[in-house]
């Protein structure tokens, strides 16, 4: 039958609570980079602000930023990009009473939907996932012909040979609109690539091999030699794995550093906001958000995507949130989000991509 959208049930602002609320607060920043007192931090729901008499949604949200109105929208606004006299909304209530309205539950649900999908807490490896991966591959294919997807990766992708086959599948039919990652990731997906190992361990057989630990920061270098990510896969004859398949496909993939890095390698953004702000970028419009493997990654993008996704149409429609890990903590981290905004999977990142792209039929 193919997936079907649960609506959207905006708030029913003719009832007397939203009449009668006044306009919000708008108060100046008093500097670059600082919001005035008491302003509102945003969440991850879809959220209202009466301006002028009219209820306005922030389309673009994310959480813990600011809302900024100018131009006769409401927009949001990390804190380090706010600028003096940028006017932004103060008030700490979310219930109308000062003209700020937080809407948790737009996208209902029916008893016996919230027995199966809500607040997904507490899962355990001993949980069955069977309605997961069916419900997953639904939403894979509705999202490849009228969403964007977005993965978010750790480096244990990269370290086995049929995950790496597995994914670059996903990316060559259109599963993957956009990769976020780090150094690691796509410094073994390269070293598999040229090399046949990653970290030195050889990916098909698990075996390592003789003075492996040079193999990473022997492709780091090769890749610096060339300039880039794309020349070096032209002059050294790469033909596979998922950073492959993302230059082949046009397919944008950002990969933010960290202190530990080695390199690293050309696209990395060391600068930690930059990165932040490339990733946002492809997190605007993603409809399904998917992390593997990569605690850090995962909470960060998680708390940079918002539960809803307006559309150029008007419409408004949930975004789909997965954390798949085979640990326990941090595969339920971002459970608290709610109900089919985060799902979370118990599982092996290498095992999981295999059963998706066979699942998918690729």
């Amino acid at each position: 039958m193919g997936l079907e959208l649960r609506a959207y049930r905006e708030p029913d602002f003719s009832q007397a609570v939203f009449q009668k609320a006044p306009d919000a607060v708008l108060k100046p920043a008093p500097f670059d980079r600082v919001a005035p007192e008491g302003y509102h931090a945003m969440s991850i729901f879809p959220e209202y602000f009466k301006m002028d008499g009219k209820w306005l949604l922030a389309a673009e949200s994310r959480m813990d930023c600011v809302p900024r109105y100018q131009n006769g929208k409401v927009e949001v606004v990390e804190f380090r990009h706010l600028k003096k006299g940028d006017r932004i909304v103060c008030g700490r209530t979310e219930d109308a009473s000062e003209g700020i309205y937080v809407h948790p539950n737009g996208f209902a649900e029916t008893k016996g939907e919230r027995d199966v999908f809500s607040f997904r807490q507490n899962r355990t490896r001993e949980t069955a996932f069977s309605k997961d991966y069916d419900d997953l591959y639904e939403v894979l294919k509705h999202d490849r012909d009228h969403g964007k997807i977005v993965w978010v990766l750790g480096p244990a992708v990269a370290f086995d040979h049929d995950s790496r086959a597995a994914f670059s599948k996903l990316v060559q039919n259109g599963y993957v609109d956009a990769l976020l990652a780090g150094n690691a990731l796509a410094t073994h997906d390269l070293e598999g690539a040229y090399l046949k190992t990653a970290l030195g361990v050889d990916i098909y057989t698990q075996q390592g091999q003789p003075n492996g630990h040079y193999n990473h920061l022997d492709t780091i270098n090769r890749v610096r030699y060339h300039g880039s990510v794309a020349k070096f896969i032209e002059a050294e004859g790469i033909d596979n794995g998922i950073i492959y398949s993302c230059e082949k496909c046009g397919v944008p993939y950002v990969l933010g550093g960290s202190i530990r890095d080695d390199g690293p390698l050309p696209p990395v953004f060391g600068d930690v906001y930059e990165a932040q702000d490339r990733m946002r970028d492809q997190i605007r419009g993603a409809t399904t958000v998917i992390c593997i493997a990569t605690m850090l990654h995962s909470i960060a993008v998680g708390n940079m995507t918002p539960s809803f996704r307006v559309l150029p149409d008007g419409t408004v429609r949930q975004v789909y949130f997965y954390c798949i890990d085979i640990a326990e903590f941090t595969a339920n981290k971002l459970a608290d989000r709610g109900s089919l905004s985060a799902r979370s999977i118990i599982t092996n990142a290498q095992d999981f991509i295999v059963t998706v792209s066979k699942g998918l039929g690729l």
